[in-house]
């Protein structure tokens, strides 16, 4: 494990990120805040691509929870059989949907504990619909911050909790939004789990990681 960046290296390192891409977006398709959170929750164990593609046809028939409850798990299953843990998945949405309308009136709720408490929502996926939804700077860390924190030096911890911890803790608040996007942007497409991409890396000078691929 790395140790952790100063703050002029992280503010160094945030701000390369920023200049390339000042926005940047989750990579997930959605129309509202309902379909966000089922998105997020069918991609554990799958790629954004691969739920894009399931769920684009879903989508247009039930992006709403009332609607997704009278489409049915068996109905849902079909949409989404080529994501992994499907039959499971449906089970969750299928639940979640259920509460959803029984207890918040159809509307998602825009609490942390209340989307935690939805079955499939984990703490990483209610960070992702606060974030993307609701531009709360919540950190949803997956396993690319993990291997990009410690690495990096930008976020190190021994888990995911202590790598959240450490972003919240290090990364300055002008940046605190869109941190997690950028991170697990640059782990997707810079800093690969097998063969890093480190003499097309921004922040390779800065980096720890002695591995470096240069």
């Amino acid at each position: 494990m790395a140790t952790q960046m100063d703050y002029n290296t992280i503010r160094e390192v945030f701000r390369r990120f920023h200049d390339a891409e000042a926005e940047p977006k989750g990579e997930l398709d959605h129309v509202n805040a309902y379909t966000l959170v089922v998105a997020v929750a069918l991609s554990a164990q799958a790629t954004d691509a691969g739920v894009n593609k399931a769920t684009k046809a879903l989508f247009q028939i039930a992006d709403t929870p009332e609607k997704m409850l009278a489409l049915g798990e068996e109905g849902l299953t079909e949409h989404i059989k080529t994501i992994g843990l499907f039959r499971q998945k449906a089970k969750n949405v299928i639940k979640l949907s259920r509460i959803l309308v029984e207890t918040y009136g159809g509307e998602v709720p825009n609490s942390r504990a209340a989307l935690q408490s939805l079955p499939g929502v984990g703490r990483k996926t209610a960070n992702v619909v606060l974030n993307m939804w609701w531009h709360m700077p919540t950190q949803a860390v997956d396993t690319h911050i993990f291997r990009v924190g410690n690495r990096s030096g930008i976020c190190p911890g021994k888990d995911v909790t202590a790598v959240e911890r450490a972003i919240e803790d290090n990364v300055p608040a002008d940046y605190q939004q869109h941190a997690h996007h950028w991170l697990i942007l640059h782990g997707r497409y810079t800093c690969k789990a097998r063969k890093p991409q480190c003499a097309a890396c921004l922040i390779r000078d800065l980096c720890q990681f002695e591995e470096k691929t240069l």
